[in-house]
């Protein structure tokens, strides 16, 4: 695809790349979880974006993906599109839901292109090719074909575009591992080849038919560890290994990087949730008829409480706003008890039990596994409406039922273990003791068994004393495990999973399920059962000292 957008005659010109990713469907700049504002979200980034425009209009814009899901927002509007209809009494606003949301307010935005993300097949193709259909900029991805690699290629590799004069090429790469967590209808007649074979294709296929100036790849998947495996996070391994790339926007891992080098590639990773818009800047220098890169330098431009948002991007996100904090403001159920999730990762917390409980039940498993997705959660004695029922699962995961065994449970727990640090019984009481690297969401925790996590052993000899109804609990011992899709493929170093026999599968998102569950049961759990625990316990009034700073 060459689209032309000017030209220059000038010697240098500087060229922006302007770039987000895993907005996940935050267009408000408001947290739909506590009902308060938000430094985030399309609609403040859009003003960030028009004011790179003007510092410099040699700019493009794209997106590398995991767009179109993840608020409420996304959801009730995914849902509306799935089943014709809005949840149970609510009317659809007399402005309509005419489009996918984000793809109205960044067509608005004149987006260049965006990056078929993993999360776009969370609602089936149905939901993803409406939203394609929505958008007017192509979605790019170089590594997702047709099942049996014949016919057009369902979505173009790369877009080429003269910005300024020079030619700029991005090259868009979805991570391949979304048949691991996504089920089969998700991705019907679709299979997702090596990322970086395919950056090597699309690369060749460039300096063979467009001779670009600038190289981009803009890649959903995260920047693993050396070493790591890169079926799922590959971005080190194009970087050092795929030669004619310039530079790499990436996402995937909810992280930030605000530059660094591989070799001659610079990488930036701009913040999740429309937190940071990230910008490139090429300068560039004319050799007779072609642009040769002279220097290439990259930031991170922050979304702050002083960002004014867009207010035509507020008006276009508007109905769906509406008609979604009508939907969490429905009662579903009751507390008996406040109950506080803060800690929820340093000892049991009930409202992760309440999680627990809902994964036992619907995959009717003898053990579950979740982690704490936000220890923001706060529920007042009294009615627990939707908004805050959603808050205890922040995303669009399905529940899986697994064939697994003693041994997968107990490696599954001290991976886990690894968002802890080791200390001495002595350094116990200083800190820090969590690992910045190991990300909270990757910590899951097991209900259905009791153990405790010792943090003065090293990773991979933490889970001591671990039971199954009261007995020692041994490798061999047959266990059916509820986790979430993503863990039944592996994902957050969970490979012991990956295989495994799926016994049963939801057909709806684990958040659906504890909404069903406790409006059914009209109450939450009053405390937590303490099944698990950390030792020794001067390291748990660190990490609550840690926690308390932060």
């Amino acid at each position: 695809m060459l689209v032309l957008a000017g030209a220059a005659t000038a010697q240098t010109v500087t060229v922006s790349v302007l770039a987000t990713t895993d907005l996940h469907g935050n267009l408000y700049p408001y947290d739909y979880y506590t009902a308060r504002p938000a430094d985030r979200g399309l609609a403040k980034l859009a003003t960030l974006i028009e004011a790179a425009r003007r510092d410099n209009p040699n700019s493009l814009l794209i997106d590398a993906g995991d767009t179109i899901q993840g608020t409420p927002l996304a959801t009730v509007y995914q849902q509306f599109v799935r089943h014709g209809r809005l949840p149970q009494g609510l009317e659809t606003p007399p402005s309509g839901l005419r489009a996918d949301p984000m793809m109205l307010a960044m067509s608005y935005l004149r987006y260049d292109a965006m990056v078929l993300g993993n999360h776009e097949f969370n609602f089936g193709l149905k939901v993803l090719n409406r939203a394609r259909a929505d958008a007017r900029f192509p979605w790019l991805s170089a590594n997702t074909d047709t099942e049996t690699g014949a016919g057009r290629k369902p979505f173009a590799p790369y877009l080429v575009k003269i910005v300024g004069g020079v030619k700029v090429a991005v090259i868009g790469i979805t991570t391949p591992a979304i048949p691991q967590w996504e089920q089969p209808e998700n991705y019907a007649g679709l299979r997702f080849l090596p990322a970086k074979e395919a950056a090597e294709r699309a690369v060749s296929e460039l300096r063979t038919k467009h001779r670009p100036d600038i190289v981009v790849a803009a890649i959903h998947a995260g920047l693993e560890r050396e070493g790591g495996d890169t079926g799922e996070n590959m971005v080190r391994q194009i970087a050092a290994q795929v030669a004619g790339i310039d530079a790499i926007v990436f996402g995937h891992s909810h992280q930030q990087v605000a530059g660094q080098r591989i070799g001659g590639v610079l990488l930036m990773q701009p913040k999740n949730w429309g937190a940071s818009l990230g910008r490139i800047d090429f300068e560039m220098e004319r050799e007779g008829s072609r642009w040769k890169v002279s220097r290439k330098s990259s930031r991170l431009i922050p979304v702050t409480a002083d960002t004014e948002p867009d207010p035509k991007v507020l008006g276009l996100a508007r109905p769906y706003h509406e008609v979604t904090e009508k939907y969490l403001n429905t009662p579903v159920a009751r507390s008996a008890a406040a109950l506080d999730a803060s800690l929820g990762r340093i000892q049991d917390s009930a409202l992760l039990d309440a999680v627990q409980a809902v994964q036992l039940h619907y995959a009717r498993a003898d053990v579950s596994l979740t982690a704490l997705f936000n220890p923001g959660v706060r529920v007042a004695a009294g009615p627990v409406t939707v908004r805050q029922i959603a808050a205890l699962y922040l995303y669009d995961n399905e529940l899986y039922a697994l064939e697994g065994s003693g041994k997968m449970l107990r490696e599954a727990l001290e991976n886990a273990a690894r968002f802890f640090l080791t200390c001495s019984d002595a350094a116990c009481a200083t800190g820090p003791l969590t690992d910045r690297g190991v990300p909270g969401f990757n910590f899951d925790i097991a209900q259905g068994v009791t153990y405790e996590i010792d943090l003065t052993q090293p990773a991979g000899r933490r889970i001591r004393d671990l039971r199954f109804r009261g007995q020692p609990l041994s490798d061999d011992q047959p266990l059916r495990i509820a986790v979430n899709n993503y863990r039944a493929g592996g994902s957050g170093g969970y490979g012991m999973f990956r295989g495994a026999k799926i016994v049963w599968r939801s057909s709806e998102e684990i958040r659906d399920l504890i909404v069903a569950y406790y409006t059914g049961r009209g109450a939450l759990p009053e405390k937590p059962d303490d099944n698990w625990r950390i030792v020794p316990p001067r390291a748990v009034e660190t990490l609550r000292a840690e926690s308390a700073a932060k």
